[in-house]
């Protein structure tokens, strides 16, 4: 092997753990090595398993059953005291519970008519500024925004207007709330909708169409200035867009790049560095990226209106882990390198990340 080839990050599985259930979310316990697994058991219930990372193997310290198969989890809109687990259902339903004593939830409200695919929280954690938030987004075509400490009504509520079509919603993503006031949601649809809604003026921002089904949306950071947006795709494509600068009729710059043809399921930015990126795929397989800005990230256009300038990406890794899709990613937020991620072969692997630091 070439010089070169040992200085390139390496994506090694650390521990892999087979399960009796369809798994479909994964995510670290905040300060611990801890991990949760979020799923559907045969018989068609929920089921919520609470793992321990201890030398070199997975050890089973809690499961629970409920009574609706659990499509995907948050720790961000809790603190790092309570640790409280936000989750949305088949049924529609968006629970928080305590994992210490998880009979009942903490909060609990049915809030879409069909399944909640996805949720993401902020205000938590000591990441974002401003109130605990959770944002849900439903196959029923609605996005909304949850305040814990309100029972029952959203803050907000994203839905098609009158005799607009309603779309699936595949993906929700917290972003910008750097301070008290300012916090905006991007929402991903089946249809290749983005769409970009500002909290604080309670508008729709920006939207666009990316052609494909989008399957994932993350900024690199919720609790900056809007940075940098990654969207993911059916058919292996995702897109960059440069966030800093919107143009006024043009939107904001982008990139996109093809890793494979299968469907591009998530994507996670590394906590410790913002422009390194991964990406998991129908095929089994992990892409780990890096974004490289341009010497100027804006321009001014033939009329003198800034506009934004995209920069490029570079491949650092991939592997194939799998024969299934690997449906859900969590980066350790405490450990540079660490990561989980779930498959649907029923398997969830930990693995390491060599050299982020390098990088």
């Amino acid at each position: 092997m070439s010089g070169a080839g040992l200085e390139k990050p390496q994506l090694i599985t650390h521990v892999q753990q087979s399960l009796s259930y369809t798994v479909f979310d994964c995510k670290w316990v905040p300060c611990s090595a801890r991990l949760l697994c979020l799923g559907s058991v045969p018989r068609g219930t929920g089921i919520i398993q609470l793992y321990e990372l201890q030398s070199g193997r997975l050890s089973l310290l809690r499961e629970i059953e409920k009574a609706k198969p659990i499509k995907c989890g948050t720790f961000g809109a809790t603190s790092l005291q309570q640790r409280y687990l936000a989750t949305g259902d088949f049924g529609g339903n968006l629970n928080i519970w305590n994992l210490d004593a998880p009979e009942i939830p903490v909060y609990s409200v049915k809030g879409h008519k069909e399944i909640i695919n996805s949720i993401d929280g902020v205000g938590g954690l000591g990441i974002g500024e401003g109130a605990p938030e959770i944002v849900t987004g439903s196959r029923d075509g609605t996005v909304k925004v949850w305040d814990p400490r309100q029972k029952d009504t959203p803050v907000a509520n994203m839905e098609p207007v009158q005799g607009e079509s309603k779309r699936d919603c595949w993906t929700v993503a917290f972003g910008n709330a750097y301070n008290q006031e300012e916090r905006v949601v991007c929402a991903g649809y089946d249809n290749g909708d983005v769409k970009l809604f500002d909290l604080k003026n309670m508008s729709l921002r920006w939207e666009t169409n990316i052609k494909n089904g989008v399957c994932s949306v993350e900024f690199d950071r919720k609790d900056i200035n809007m940075n940098k947006l990654v969207a993911t795709s059916l058919e292996g494509k995702f897109h960059v867009f440069d966030m800093r600068t919107q143009h006024p009729t043009k939107g904001f710059a982008s990139i996109s790049e093809k890793a494979h043809k299968s469907t591009m399921w998530q994507v996670r930015h590394l906590p410790q560095n913002r422009d390194i990126f991964m990406t998991s795929g129908g095929a089994g397989s992990l892409h780990l990226w890096k974004y490289e800005y341009p010497a100027q990230r804006s321009k001014k256009d033939s009329e003198g209106v800034e506009m934004g300038v995209a920069g490029s990406v570079s491949l650092l890794q991939n592997v194939t882990l799998s024969t299934q899709p690997i449906s859900s990613l969590d980066w350790s937020p405490d450990k540079r390198g660490l990561c989980v991620c779930s498959a649907f072969d029923q398997t969830v692997r930990v693995l390491i990340v060599t050299k982020l630091s390098k990088i």
